[in-house]
C-alpha cells in the first residue's frame, strides 16, 4: 500500500479494505498493481469496464504496429491492464461469476484478433497483395479460428491458457510459402502463437494450446478444412464431439467459419446413437470413481477441476447428456454450462433443484478457483496442503476462519459427487481397482498415471500415449469409430492382464506392435469382450514368451490358432504333413512356396509354444512337437528345392538323397529357439554320374548344390519371415567336408576315420527325408558305427577329455545354464551316448529313451538311472520354458515374480526357492555319476 501512495496513486477509504485484502492475498496484483498505478487509479476511479474497454481497443490496435515486438510489448501491456480490471472487479464482487468469464474471453478474442490482423498484414505486404488492411484480410482470407473449451463457451479462468484450432479453407486462401498455401498458412499459427505466449521482459499475453485439433500428434498446427472434416465425418472420437460443443469462431473469417461449422454438425449432434456410443459419451474423460460412498473427501490438496465434485464433473454432468439428445433438441445445444443446466431443466430433462445444486456449486468452485489463480498467477486447481495455505485461501474466498471455508466447500463438493454419481450409476466404470484408467483428450491424467504405476507399468506416460494413439484411430485396428468404442471398454481389462504379466511394459510393447498390425479390430476386439480367458492367453503370451509375441506382432493372422477347437492338442506328424502339402500345392511359384513354409512353420511353432507356457504340454511332448514341425518342413521343401533345381540342371538318373537330423531334432528335444544339426547322404546308380539338364553338373555337384539349395530354403529370411539356423558340423570332415556327401563316403568315414564324439553324435542320428531304400542303408551304417567294438580306444576316456574341452569353452557358471552346468543336459547326454558305443540294438535317439534302454540292459544302475531321468525330465522342461520366455541368459537375479512362478509350474514345484534346491540337488548327484562313469584319467 505504501509503494502505491509513494507511485501518487490515490487511494480512496472506501478502498483501502479491498485493496489491503487484494495484495495481502495477491502478489502478482500486487505487482501489477505497482507496474501499473495509472491502470489502478483509472479502475478505482472510472470503474473496470470502462477500462477494460481501453484495453481491448489497445489489443485490436497491435494489428497497426510497425513491428512484431512493439505488437506484442502492446499486447502485454494491455493483458496487464485487463488482469488487473477483471480481479477487482471479481474481488470487490462487482461482477458475477459469468461477468467476469466472459470479460477474459472477449480481452482473449481481442488478443487473437488484433495479433491475427498484424500477422495478415504483414504477409500481405511481404507477398505484393493488393488488399493490406489487418482487418479486411481477416474476413477475407479463409481462415477458420475456433476458441475451444472454456474460452469457446465464454468461460475462461482467471490464469487459463486459451485452446484454439486454426483451419484454412485452401480455395480461399491467398497466401503460399514455396507454393504451398498449408506451409503459409502454419506459419502464420506459428507467428499467432509466438505473439501470445512467447515470455518477454514484459510478460505473457496466454498461453495457447493447439492440441484439441484433429489428432495432433500427426497433424500440423494448420489443417485444410476438407482434410478436417473428411477426418470428422471418418476418425472423429466422441470425446471430440463434446469438445465440439463448445467450439466458437473467435477470429479469422466469419463466412468459412460458419460454413466448417454448419458441415461438421452431423459429426456433433447425432440424430441416432447405439448403445455403444452412448457408453463412449459416458466415459468421455471421466476423472474419478462415479460411485456413491467412495471415500470422503479431504479439502487440503484437492483438485477442484479433477477431483471428487469438481468442475469437470459439473460440466460433463451436463455435456454428456447434451450428446446423447442433442442430435435431436437443437434447444439443448448450449455451449456454457450454466445455460446448458437451463436447457436440460427447461426441457424436463432435469430438476429444477438438481440444476440449481450445480450452477451454485459450479460458481462457487470457478469463483475459488479464480482466487487460487490469482495469487501468482498459475494455472492451478489445486488447493494448498497446508494450514497456513487454507488459511490464507480462506480469507481470499471472504470467510472468517478456514473451517468455516472447509464446511462450505465439502458441502458443494458432496452434492456434486451426488448428482454426478446418480447420473452415471448404470454406466460402465473406466477404473481399475487402483484407480482411473481414462485416455481421452490430449493430455494425460495424473490419476491414470498414477494407476498405472501402481499397476506396475514403469513406463506409464508411454502406455497412456500409446492408448490415446490408438483412441485416434493411428492404427488400421481403430479406424472405425465402432473399433474405438469397444476398445474403450476393453482397455482396463487388457491393462490389467497385462500388468499381471511378468514384465508388464514389455508386454504392453509387444501387445502395441500386435494391434498395430491387425488390418482392423472391430472382430477381434468384440471376441476378447466376449472371451476374457482368451484376453488373458494373449496378455500371458505378450508377457512371458518374447519369441512368441514378436510372431504375434508379425503376423497377427496366427491368433486364429489359439482358436482352432483343436488348439489343446499337439498336432500329429501326419495332420501336419497334411496340411503343409496342401499349402505348398496352394503356392505357384518357388518364393511363395518358401513363404507358405514359413508361415506353416512359425503358427505350429507359435501353437506349441502357448502350450508349454500354458502347462499343457510336457517337456518330452514339447520337444517331439517342435522336432515334427522341422522335420515336416525338411522333407516337405526337399523335393520343392529338387524341382526347382531341375529347371536349369535336370536330375540325376536314378540318384537318391536323404536327409539325416543330427542333435536335438534327431533326438526329438527340441526348442522353440533350436538349430537343425543336418547331414545330406546320396546314393547313385553304377553309370549315372551327370544330371540330364540342359546344363549337366557331375553328381557330386548337383548333390552339393542340392543340399545348398535346401539350407538355403531353411535359413534364408523371406517377406514372410525367417525359419530355421541350420548347422552341419557334424557331416563327416565336418565344416571341411563337402554339403552333401555320398553313401559310399558316408560308410567309409565312419567305419575307419569317425571319432568318438562322431560316434556319439550318430547315437542320436535319424533318417527324416528320401527314398526308403536309401533310409535302411544309412540307418544300417549308423548302426553298425555306434554298435562296433572300440577298436582299442578308450572311448570313456575320449568322452572325459572332449567333455572338459567344452567345459574350459563354456564352464557353465551357475546351474541355470542347464546346458553347460556341472550335471546339466550335456553331463547326462554324454553318459547316455557313450554307454551306447559298442552295445548292438541298444542305440536311442532320445536322452530319457537312452537312459531306459541303459538301465534294461544293466548298462546303468535303476538308481542311476532314476536320478538321470529326474534331471533330463526337470532341465529339458526348464529349457523349454526359458528358449520361449527369455531372450539370451536367464538371470536369476533380473527374473520377474510372473517368470519365476511360470518356471515353477514346469518344474513341478511349490515355488521358485524349492525349484532352486531340487535343480540344484539333482545337478549334483548326476556330476557324482558322470564322475563315476566318465572319471578323469589318471
Amino acid at each position: 500500500m505504501e509503494a502505491l501512495t509513494a507511485a501518487s496513486v490515490v487511494i480512496a477509504p472506501e478502498h483501502r479494505d479491498l485493496l489491503a485484502a487484494v495484495f495481502g492475498n495477491s502478489p502478482y496484483l500486487a505487482r501489477l498493481a505497482r507496474r501499473e498505478p495509472d491502470c489502478l487509479t483509472r479502475i478505482l476511479v472510472d470503474g473496470p469496464n470502462a477500462v477494460l474497454r481501453t484495453m481491448n481497443d489497445r489489443a485490436l490496435a497491435c494489428a497497426q504496429m510497425e513491428d512484431a515486438s512493439k505488437a506484442m510489448a502492446e499486447l502485454r501491456s494491455a493483458k496487464r491492464g485487463a488482469a488487473l480490471a477483471v480481479a477487482l472487479a471479481d474481488i470487490a464482487c462487482v461482477w458475477d461469476v459469468e461477468s467476469v468469464t466472459r470479460a477474459l474471453s472477449e480481452f482473449a478474442d481481442s488478443c487473437v484478433q488484433g495479433a491475427l490482423r498484424y500477422l495478415l498484414r504483414e504477409a500481405a505486404l511481404r507477398s505484393g497483395h493488393a488488399e493490406t488492411d489487418g482487418e479486411t484480410l481477416e474476413r477475407t482470407t479463409g481462415l477458420v479460428v475456433l476458441a475451444m473449451g472454456k474460452y469457446g463457451a465464454l468461460e475462461l479462468n482467471y490464469s487459463s491458457d486459451i485452446d484454439l484450432i486454426v483451419f484454412y479453407d485452401a480455395a480461399r486462401f491467398p497466401f503460399r510459402s514455396r507454393d504451398d498455401a498449408r506451409t503459409a498458412a502454419v506459419a502464420i499459427v506459428r507467428g499467432l502463437v509466438r505473439l501470445l505466449s512467447e515470455i518477454t521482459s514484459d510478460g505473457y499475453v496466454f498461453r495457447t494450446d493447439l492440441r484439441l485439433r484433429p489428432d495432433a500428434g500427426a497433424t500440423q498446427i494448420a489443417i485444410s478444412t476438407d482434410a478436417a472434416e473428411a477426418y470428422y465425418e471418418n476418425m472423429g472420437q466422441n470425446w471430440e464431439r463434446a469438445a465440439m460443443i463448445k467450439a466458437r469462431a473467435c477470429a479469422g473469417d466469419p463466412d468459412a467459419s460458419r460454413g466448417f461449422l454448419k458441415a461438421i454438425e452431423p459429426f456433433i449432434w447425432r440424430r441416432h446413437l447405439d448403445y455403444a456410443a452412448i457408453e463412449d459419451i459416458h466415459s468421455i474423460k471421466r476423472q474419478i470413481h462415479a460411485h456413491a460412498g467412495h471415500g470422503s473427501i479431504a479439502v487440503a490438496g484437492h483438485n477442484i477441476k479433477l477431483g471428487r465434485g469438481g468442475i469437470r464433473e459439473i460440466e460433463f454432468f451436463a455435456q454428456t447428456q447434451q450428446l446423447i439428445l442433442g442430435g435431436r433438441n437443437r434447444n439443448l445445444r448450449e455451449p456454457g454450462t450454466v445455460a446448458a443446466l437451463d436447457a436440460l431443466c427447461a426441457h424436463g430433462l432435469l430438476l429444477r433443484e438438481t440444476a440449481r445444486d450445480l450452477q451454485n456449486a459450479y460458481r462457487f468452485l470457478r469463483q475459488l478457483e479464480h482466487r487460487l489463480q490469482m495469487i501468482e498467477d498459475e494455472q492451478t486447481h489445486t488447493l494448498p496442503k497446508t494450514a497456513e495455505g487454507l488459511d490464507q485461501i480462506a480469507c481470499f474466498m471472504g470467510f472468517s476462519t478456514a473451517d468455516a471455508f472447509k464446511a462450505a466447500l465439502t458441502h458443494q463438493l458432496e452434492i456434486v459427487q451426488g448428482h454426478y454419481a446418480h447420473l452415471f450409476e448404470r454406466s460402465q466404470q473406466l477404473a481399475s481397482d487402483t484407480g482411473n484408467l481414462v485416455f481421452t483428450g490430449v493430455d494425460d491424467d495424473p490419476d491414470t498415471l498414477r494407476s498405472l504405476l501402481e499397476m506396475g507399468f514403469r513406463e506409464a506416460h508411454h502406455v497412456a500415449n500409446a492408448v490415446r494413439g490408438w483412441h485416434h484411430g493411428r492404427i488400421p485396428a481403430t479406424r472405425s469409430a465402432r473399433a474405438r468404442e469397444i476398445l474403450t471398454r476393453l482397455v482396463p481389462a487388457l491393462l490389467k492382464d497385462l500388468a499381471a504379466t511378468p514384465d508388464p511394459d514389455s508386454a504392453f510393447m509387444q501387445f502395441d506392435r500386435f494391434v498395430s498390425n491387425l488390418p482392423a479390430g472391430v472382430q477381434l476386439f468384440s471376441l476378447l469382450m466376449a472371451r476374457p480367458e482368451l484376453l488373458q492367453l494373449i496378455a500371458r503370451i505378450m508377457g512371458s514368451a518374447p519369441r512368441l509375441a514378436r510372431h504375434l506382432g508379425r503376423s497377427p493372422q496366427t491368433l486364429d490358432t489359439l482358436l482352432d477347437p483343436d488348439f489343446r492338442l499337439p498336432p500329429a506328424r501326419a495332420e501336419l504333413d497334411l496340411t503343409l502339402a496342401k499349402q505348398l500345392a496352394a503356392a505357384s511359384e518357388y518364393e511363395d512356396k518358401l513363404d507358405a513354409v514359413r508361415r506353416f512353420a512359425r503358427e505350429q511353432i507359435f501353437r506349441i509354444g502357448v502350450q508349454v507356457i500354458e502347462g499343457m504340454a510336457a517337456a518330452h511332448a514339447a520337444g517331439t512337437a517342435f522336432a515334427d514341425v522341422a522335420e515336416c518342413v525338411t522333407s516337405g521343401l526337399a523335393p520343392v528345392v529338387e524341382d526347382q533345381l531341375a529347371l536349369s540342371v535336370g536330375r540325376v538318373p536314378g540318384g537318391a538323397f536323404a536327409v539325416v537330423a543330427m542333435g536335438k531334432l534327431g533326438g526329438h528335444e527340441m526348442t522353440a529357439a533350436s538349430d537343425l544339426d543336418l547331414i545330406f547322404v546320396y546314393d547313385t546308380q553304377a553309370g549315372a554320374e551327370t544330371s540330364d539338364g540342359k546344363k549337366e553338373l557331375p553328381a557330386m555337384v548337383y548333390y552339393a548344390r542340392y543340399a545348398q539349395r535346401l539350407i538355403a530354403a531353411l535359413t534364408v529370411p523371406t517377406a514372410a519371415g525367417d525359419l530355421y539356423e541350420v548347422d552341419m558340423r557334424l557331416r563327416p570332415s565336418g565344416n571341411k567336408g563337402p554339403a552333401a556327401v555320398s553313401l559310399e563316403s558316408f560308410s567309409h568315414y565312419h567305419g575307419r576315420e569317425s571319432w568318438t564324439w562322431e560316434r556319439m553324435a550318430l547315437t542320436r542320428a535319424r533318417v527324416i527325408s528320401g527314398p526308403s531304400e536309401l533310409r535302411a542303408k544309412i540307418e544300417a551304417v549308423i548302426d553298425h558305427t555306434v554298435a562296433a567294438p572300440d577298436a582299442g580306444r578308450d572311448v570313456r576316456v575320449d568322452a572325459r577329455s572332449m567333455r572338459e574341452r567344452l567345459e574350459s569353452e563354456f564352464p557353465g557358471r551357475n546351474p541355470w545354464d542347464l546346458k553347460f552346468a556341472p550335471g546339466g543336459l550335456v553331463d547326462i547326454e554324454f553318459i547316455a551316448q557313450t554307454l551306447q558305443l559298442g552295445q548292438g540294438g541298444l542305440r536311442r535317439q532320445g536322452t530319457l529313451d537312452a537312459i531306459a534302454a541303459l538301465a534294461a540292459s544293466d548298462r546303468l544302475s535303476k538308481q542311476d538311472a532314476t536320478t538321470l531321468a529326474d534331471a533330463v525330465n526337470l532341465q529339458l522342461a526348464l529349457n523349454q520354458v526359458l528358449r520361449i520366455a527369455v531372450e539370451g541368459t536367464f538371470q536369476r537375479e533380473n527374473a520377474t515374480p510372473g517368470l519365476k512362478a511360470m518356471l515353477a509350474r514346469a518344474g513341478g514345484a511349490a515355488n521358485f526357492d524349492q525349484l532352486e534346491a531340487r535343480l540344484a540337488g539333482l545337478q549334483s548327484r548326476t556330476r557324482q555319476i558322470f564322475e563315476r562313469i566318465l572319471p578323469q584319467a589318471r
